[in-house]
């Protein structure tokens, strides 16, 4: 029996989609499950004044904050990316991101916003659970995990509750899956409407794909509009129709590592660390051409493409 749920948090659509025998436990899981998403949302958005996040930006830089277990967990996750990305995926990128009109408070010094940016002035205690920046100019916007985080903590809630077969959304571009489907592998996800477009198997892992043209803001100059992805090194967002998914262990680090894979070629190297499965994308002509994935491991989670032309790109990392 399947149960679907759904709510609206950090603007985008959430859906849980519950497979088990009793609806009427499902349904009330999967209501534990959206709360869990609202108040994911009332803790990390910086747009919210009482926000943990608001709290940090506003003090971390003259002292240490203590945030709670999930909450470092999220900035400890995005810190990790940001060392082995080489600074492409970075959430102290928020100075940057308002400069460009993602915030109300819009401000047209770019420059003095790029300068803002450094991910090694944060700091993190894991003793202590808290946070402190080294500069007081630091500011945090964690959007860029925001759903993968949200997710995560949902899927805490569903396996506590029993809940073994599940497949749950943030805006349909993160993805978690628990089990997989009766009489099937995993859950399979297209990673676009295109026919042809790769599908993602997933089985106790997590989607995320990122894209050059998703939230975008009007630019000043009455060109095409700004997308959402920023390089923390030159302030500027990503152009060129990129995009890149990556599965993961944890919605969180797939997240992170999604973006980054649209800034740069990570070569995912130490199989420890590396995801399960990643695949690159540039657009030509309004339609994604997926150049290539990868898998660290054999099993269910892969990134399978469906047109034969690319059959023979696929390999085993």
């Amino acid at each position: 029996m399947i149960c679907r749920l759904a709510t609206k948090a950090m603007a985008t659509r959430f859906e849980l989609v519950l497979d088990g025998e009793d609806e009427g436990r499902l349904r009330a899981v999967g209501e534990l499950a959206l709360e869990t998403i609202a108040e994911c949302e009332r803790t990390i958005s910086p747009f919210l004044s009482a926000s943990l996040i608001a709290r940090v930006n506003a003090r971390a830089g003259k002292g240490w904050v203590e945030v709670d277990a999930d909450t470092f967990t999220l900035l400890e996750t995005a810190q990790a990316v940001r060392r082995e990305s080489l600074g492409a995926f970075d959430v102290t990128v928020a100075p940057v991101m308002e400069a460009l009109g993602f915030r109300e408070r819009a401000t047209a010094d770019l420059a003095a916003a790029r300068g803002a940016v450094g991910g090694d002035a944060l700091l993190l205690d894991r003793e202590r659970s808290a946070v402190r920046f080294a500069r007081e100019d630091l500011s945090l916007d964690v959007g860029g995990v925001g759903k993968g985080h949200a997710l995560e903590l949902a899927r805490e809630v569903l396996c506590e509750h029993g809940i073994e077969r599940a497949l749950l959304h943030g805006g349909t571009s993160t993805v978690v899956a628990l089990g997989a489907p009766p009489a099937a592998e995993a859950w399979s996800v297209a990673l676009g409407p295109e026919p042809d477009a790769p599908l993602a198997h997933l089985r106790d892992a997590a989607l995320s794909v990122s894209a050059s043209h998703g939230r975008t803001v009007p630019a000043t100059d009455g060109t095409a509009g700004r997308g959402h992805i920023v390089d923390p090194h030159t302030g500027r967002p990503l152009a060129g129709g990129i995009a890149a998914a990556v599965i993961d262990t944890d919605a969180r680090r797939a997240d992170a590592r999604s973006t980054a894979l649209c800034l740069a070629r990570l070569p995912f190297c130490d199989p420890d660390r590396a995801p399960l499965a990643w695949a690159r994308a540039v657009r030509v002509g309004g339609v994604p051409r997926w150049e290539r994935a990868a898998t660290a491991e054999r099993g269910p989670n892969r990134i399978e493409h469906r047109d034969p032309r690319h059959q023979h790109r696929a390999q085993t990392a």
